[in-house]
C-alpha cells in the first residue's frame, strides 16, 4: 500500500510483525498545503518502511514521491529473496526509482522539475540497513537519547558540516529547503547507504521534513520515549507538528523494537 493525500486529512496505518516489533504510519496535509505530496510504504510483515517527499509543484511532487515508493516497493518485494547484498539491494531499487522519475519527466515535460526526497529502513537476513537521499530523515531512540542516522543532502547542511552556518542558523536559513540531491535527476549523486545498530528497547522514526521543521529534538524525543503504543505515539507527533504551525505535509513512521521477555 502506498499512502498519499490529496485532501486535507489524515491517514494512519498500523500493523504489527511479532512481539519484537510494532509500528505505524501516519501522514497528513499540514496546516497550510492543499495537497500531501508525501508518500509512504510499510511493509506488512516489517521487512521495511519507506518515506518520500516530492516536490516539483502540486501534481509533480505528488507523481514523484508515489512513483518512487511504487517503484522501490516493488524493487524489495520481487527482489528480497535474491541472494545480493543488502547495500547492493538499496542502492538498485533507488536507482530504479530513479530512473522511473525520469522516464516519466519524458513523457510529461510539464513535470520535468519533479523530484523527491526517500527514506528507507530494511530489515534483512537479521540485520537493519538504512538508505536516502535528499532531507527526510532516520532518527533512533535508544535510553532516551535521540540520535539522527541520515544525514541531510541540503545546502545547509553541507554549510554546516563545513562551519560556515551554526545549525541555528540553519533552523532558519532561507536556503534550508534547497536539495543538493533527491531522485529524479539524472545526475543524482551519492545514495547515502548505512548498517543501522538496533538493539531490543530502540525505537526507529522515519519523517518528512515537515515533523522537523516544526519540531527540536527535544520535543521529537520527549514524545517519542512514551509507552504508548506506536500508533498514539505517530498521531502526537503530527498533531504536535500541527499544533507548532504545521507548514508542510507531515509523514511519520514508527517502529518500536520490543524487549524480549
Amino acid at each position: 500500500m502506498v499512502d498519499n493525500k490529496s485532501k486535507n486529512c489524515t491517514k494512519v496505518t498500523e500493523l504489527s510483525y511479532t512481539m519484537k516489533r510494532k509500528f505505524a504510519g501516519i501522514t497528513h496535509t499540514g496546516n497550510v498545503r492543499s495537497i500531501n505530496q508525501d508518500s509512504y510504504y510499510i511493509d506488512p510483515e516489517g521487512k521495511f518502511f519507506i518515506v518520500a517527499d516530492g516536490m516539483g509543484g502540486h501534481t509533480g511532487g505528488l507523481e514523484a514521491s508515489t512513483i518512487a515508493t511504487e517503484v522501490i516497493k516493488t524493487y524489495l518485494v520481487n527482489s528480497w529473496q535474491d541472494t545480493i547484498e543488502s547495500t547492493y539491494l538499496l542502492k538498485s531499487a533507488f536507482i530504479k526509482a530513479n530512473k522511473a522519475i525520469i522516464d516519466d519527466q519524458q513523457k510529461s515535460p510539464e513535470l520535468s522539475d519533479m523530484g523527491t526526497t526517500v527514506a528507507v529502513v530494511i530489515f534483512r537476513e537479521e540485520k537493519y540497513w538504512c538508505a536516502n537521499i535528499g532531507d527526510s530523515r532516520i532518527y533512533r531512540l535508544r535510553d532516551k537519547t535521540l540520535t539522527q542516522i541520515t544525514e541531510d543532502q541540503t545546502w545547509v547542511a553541507q554549510a554546516v558540516r563545513n562551519n560556515l552556518i551554526t545549525p541555528e542558523q540553519a533552523r532558519t536559513h532561507p536556503w534550508r529547503h534547497v536539495l543538493s540531491q533527491c531522485l529524479g535527476r539524472k545526475d543524482m549523486g551519492q545514495i547515502e547507504l548505512l548498517p543501522l545498530d538496533v538493539q531490543p528497547g530502540d525505537r526507529l522514526l522515519l519523517c518528512s521534513d515537515g515533523l522537523t521543521e516544526e519540531l527540536p529534538d527535544s520535543i521529537i524525543t520527549q514524545l517519542l520515549s512514551s509507552n504508548k503504543d506506536s500508533q498514539t505515539i505517530a498521531e502526537e507527533l503530527l498533531d504536535t507538528a500541527k499544533d507548532k504551525g504545521g507548514r508542510d505535509n507531515i509523514t511519520v513512521l514508527i517502529v518500536i523494537v520490543e524487549v524480549e521477555k
